[in-house]
Order: C-alpha cells, then sequence, then structure tokens
C-alpha cells in the first residue's frame, strides 16, 4: 500500500492568470517535473497520484457564503477578469478548476481519514487560504483548506482539528472563517503582515467559543531558519500537544523561501524539511499520523519544484537531496534579535490560554 497520495490533474493548468502573473501553471509544472525525475526503485510505492473530484456547492457553502460563489462563476463566465482590486485574476475556466482544487483538498483528507493512505499532499491550484467567507484575494478564489476542514466537522464527526499555516503571508481568510470556533485550532507563523494582508498579529487570538484557538507569530523581513524553527518549537509545537487535535492540515507556502520573488523571508530548503518532520512528529503524537498537506504559495519556478519534492520526501520516507537549494542570506542579527522579540511577545498573549514556558 502507498503511503503518501498525491492529489494533482493538469486540468489545474488551466487556469490562466495571464503572461506575467505570479501565480502561473508553470509552479505545478515545475512540482511534476522534479516528480517524474524521482527514481522509481528508489521511491518504491511510496507515493501514488489521485485525481480528484470536483467539490459540489454544498461543500463550498460550509465555508463561503452562496453569493461569493455565484459572483466567482459568474466572472468566469463571462470572460474572466479581476475578482478584488489586486491580483486575483480568472479566467473562462478558472471556477471549474477552483472546485476541484477545494476537491483536491477534500480528497485528500478523505483518504487518509479512511485509512487507505498514510498522509497525503493536496498539489492544487488556485491556492485557498486568503478566500473568506464573501471574498477572493492574494490569488485565491475558494479556500480549499478551510473547507476540508469544515468537511470533516460536519461529515466526518471531527471536533479538533489543528490548521498550521506556513505561507509567508498571513492566511486571512482561514483565520477568518473559523475565528469563532474551537473545532478548529489556527496557528499561523508569517511575515510581517502590515503590508499584506493586513491580518495575523499577535493580538488576533479568537472570539467568543473560538477564543483562545487563533495562534498567530508574525515575524519580521528577512527572519532566518533558526528563529523560524525557534517560533515553530516554541509555541505551536507545544500549543498543538494540549489542544490534541484529531487531524493536522498544513497550509503549505514555499514562498518564505529566500530567492522568492514575492515574499521577503530568508528561509532554506532545509527549514522546509524541518518543519515538515516536525508536523510529522506531531502527526504521530497527536492523531496516529492524520496529516495532510495542501499546497498554497511558492513563486520561485526554478526551486519550487526542489522544494516540493524535499519536503514529500519527509512524508513518504525516502531520500532525496537538494542541490543548491539548503543556503540562504547570512542572518540579520538585529532581525534575529526582533524575532526573539517577537516570539516572547506571542508567548505572553498565549499563556492565557495555553501553557507555555515563558
Amino acid at each position: 500500500m502507498a503511503k503518501t497520495a498525491l492529489i494533482f490533474t493538469p486540468k489545474y493548468y488551466v487556469h490562466d492568470t495571464g503572461p506575467d502573473h505570479p501565480e502561473t501553471p508553470r509552479r505545478l509544472k515545475s512540482i511534476m517535473r522534479e516528480l517524474d525525475k524521482l527514481d522509481p526503485h528508489l521511491v518504491g510505492g511510496k507515493l501514488e497520484r489521485v485525481a480528484p473530484n470536483p467539490a459540489g456547492p454544498e461543500d463550498l457553502e460550509l465555508v463561503h457564503t452562496k453569493e461569493h460563489i455565484q459572483l466567482v462563476k459568474h466572472v468566469c463566465e463571462q470572460g474572466g477578469g479581476l475578482l478584488d482590486l489586486g491580483d486575483t485574476v480568472v479566467s473562462p475556466k478558472s471556477f471549474d478548476v477552483a472546485m476541484l482544487a477545494a476537491g483536491g483538498a477534500k480528497k485528500a483528507v478523505d483518504l487518509v481519514v479512511s485509512g487507505e493512505f498514510r498522509n497525503a499532499f493536496a498539489l492544487i491550484r488556485p491556492p485557498g487560504h486568503h478566500a473568506g467567507p464573501y471574498y477572493a484575494m492574494g490569488f485565491c478564489l475558494f479556500n480549499n483548506v478551510a473547507m476540508a476542514a469544515a468537511y470533516m466537522i460536519k461529515n466526518l464527526g471531527l471536533t479538533r482539528i489543528l490548521i498550521i499555516d506556513i505561507d509567508a503571508h498571513h492566511g486571512n481568510g482561514t483565520q477568518d472563517i473559523f475565528y469563532n470556533s474551537r473545532k478548529v485550532l489556527y496557528a499561523s507563523l508569517h511575515e510581517n503582515p502590515q503590508e499584506f494582508p493586513g491580518t495575523g498579529f499577535v493580538d488576533e487570538v479568537g472570539e467568543g467559543a473560538g477564543l483562545g484557538f487563533n495562534v498567530n507569530v508574525p515575524l519580521p523581513f528577512k527572519v532566518s531558519d533558526n528563529e523560524y524553527l525557534h517560533a515553530f518549537d516554541d509555541i505551536i509545537v507545544p500549543i498543538a500537544e494540549q489542544y490534541n487535535p484529531q487531524f493536522i492540515l498544513a497550509s503549505i507556502g514555499y514562498d518564505g523561501y529566500f530567492r522568492d520573488p514575492v515574499a521577503r523571508l530568508n528561509l532554506s530548503a532545509h527549514c522546509y524539511r524541518s518543519i515538515f518532520e516536525k508536523i510529522l512528529n506531531l502527526a504521530s503524537t497527536c492523531c496516529e499520523n492524520k496529516f495532510t498537506a495542501v499546497l498554497e504559495g511558492g513563486y520561485n519556478i526554478r526551486q519550487l519544484g526542489k522544494l516540493v519534492v524535499s519536503t514529500i520526501s519527509k512524508m513518504a520516507n525516502f531520500p532525496y537531496f537538494t542541490k543548491n537549494a539548503d543556503r540562504a542570506y547570512p542572518p540579520d542579527l538585529k532581525v534575529e534579535e526582533r524575532a526573539k522579540k517577537t516570539i516572547e511577545i506571542v508567548k505572553e498573549v498565549q499563556s492565557a490560554f495555553w501553557n507555555l514556558q515563558l
């Protein structure tokens, strides 16, 4: 039996954002090319590609208003265009592709919950974590990871789902959707959100029933591996262990890579492998390895395939080496000091809800 399912269809390439847009089909093509290079004898039966089914309107309505769904569909049917005031572009086929993206996340969690696969990675586009209940934003049409979580709550009976977001940008849509719920603990490590998306600050901790179930770690621009991993170990790990999730979902953005053209962090490929090891350890400890990754950002086309496959290798337990991708710029000591202070502030705020070592 294959351990890791890779959810993918070439139909994801049909979502056309234009020739100069960073969220391009070339992102997924670079990943698939790198996967095709793997030695089948080395990988053995550890990976299996699985085609998704489209999500249904009832699935999307778990996290989005009917009006938002219809707006996306209408703009696509009219030939495409902008869905927001910025850069969320759609083409005539984008609605169908977005339904397949949401369906890919749903398929991934179904395969893991059923025990057919140990874990899964949904290699999908368009991304999703900036899409909120009634809006598209930041290249995102529908919130794939949020829909997958809501689907598990409604249809599979889960009541404690951990979403870890390691995209370089805060997942404002995911936070918005679950801000009043304790059935989902949302934890995000991201760059300073003042420029974009304007959410993800330390004091955004949830409301109502969700008070204390929203964790933001806004790290300074150009933060390097050491403090990023320090934040994960000192904040995310102990909170996750206390929450004791039944399932771990992860919004995985590779735009924290030091040469990404869209974000401003200073992370290496080694950092991403380390984060995956830590998440997999949490899944082993808390929820019998039930873990699904969902692709979000990552726009360095030359390195994205290597970054993604290096983390898939951790999920499926096969050796893979990334030439020239483990380097990053030397750490900036002033940045690292600001990161340390941010980590301590987050720990102080979150200690009102969780037992953290101050």
